[in-house]
């Protein structure tokens, strides 16, 4: 069964406290940033909203029932979107740094099953919460940019509903969700090519509940003043977790990421 829907992440800020006022702080190693500013005591604040379309791929399973293949394009995001919204955030002092991102999604959707046996259709919405919390270390910094050895816990929590309409399942819905914790590590870091072109991204893979946690990103920013950037880029994350109560939760989100950046 193939479920044809799409999903969007609307980022709605991350708040970046606390690091070393240097001049490669102006890129974010983080994620293209909206907004940077440098204390007093020189430790920076920024916020960074930024906003991703990404479609979604894999198998979604429940109860033991059979997993439904999900295969969510962009082309019909809007048709299928319910909500979605991200927060990430930084706090850096000198060559250390703290960092979090946060993610909700809803996506839902329906369609016909192929021979219409067991059912004719089937509908599904599934509801994911994702937190990611770590801490980093700069191997490498300068005035043109910052590599850093990061490592970190994400704790995933999904919930699931499938209906199923005709055939032998007719009339038949079904609930059910997980809550697990993956230890995940890589490295992030940004890159001035010229004081107005930028890049910036970050490689994260790791286990724990799930026998893969993965996140990889890259973005190019370009500087027209001290104030503003134009961000844009690329994002996929994947996750493959199941349990022994036949909960199934192997996918792949991925899409752009495109901001404005404003500095204050």
């Amino acid at each position: 069964m193939k479920l044809g829907t799409a999903s969007t992440f609307a980022c709605v800020g991350g708040l970046l406290l606390a690091g070393g006022a240097k001049a490669a702080d102006v890129y974010s190693p983080v994620t293209p940033e909206i907004r940077q500013v440098v204390t007093e005591q020189g430790r920076t604040f920024s916020v960074a909203p930024y906003f991703w379309a990404a479609g979604i791929s894999g198998d979604v399973g429940q109860f033991g029932l059979p997993p439904v293949e999900v295969d969510a394009s962009f082309g019909n995001i809007f048709d299928h979107l319910d909500f979605g919204a991200m927060a990430i955030g930084e706090a850096r002092y000198d060559r250390f740094s703290i960092f979090g991102d946060i993610m909700y999604t809803k996506i839902s959707g329906s369609t016909g099953t192929p021979r219409g046996i067991l059912a004719s259709s089937v509908e599904v919405s599934t509801e994911t919460f994702a937190g990611l919390i770590g801490a980093g270390y700069a191997l490498l910094e300068d005035i043109s940019g910052r590599l850093e050895v990061v490592g970190g816990a994400r704790v995933w929590s999904v919930d699931t509903d499938i209906s199923f309409s005709g055939g032998i399942l007719n009339g038949i819905s079904r609930s059910d969700g997980a809550s697990w914790a993956d230890a995940v590590a890589g490295l992030r870091g940004n890159y001035a090519i010229t004081p107005e072109i930028y890049l910036t991204g970050w490689g994260l893979v790791g286990a724990g509940g799930a026998d893969i946690d993965w996140d990889v990103a890259g973005a190019v920013g370009y500087r027209f003043n001290d104030k503003i950037s134009a961000v844009a880029g690329y994002r996929a994350l994947g996750v493959d977790y199941s349990n022994d109560d036949g909960f199934v939760f192997d996918v792949v989100q991925q899409g752009p990421i495109l901001g404005m950046v404003v500095r204050f």
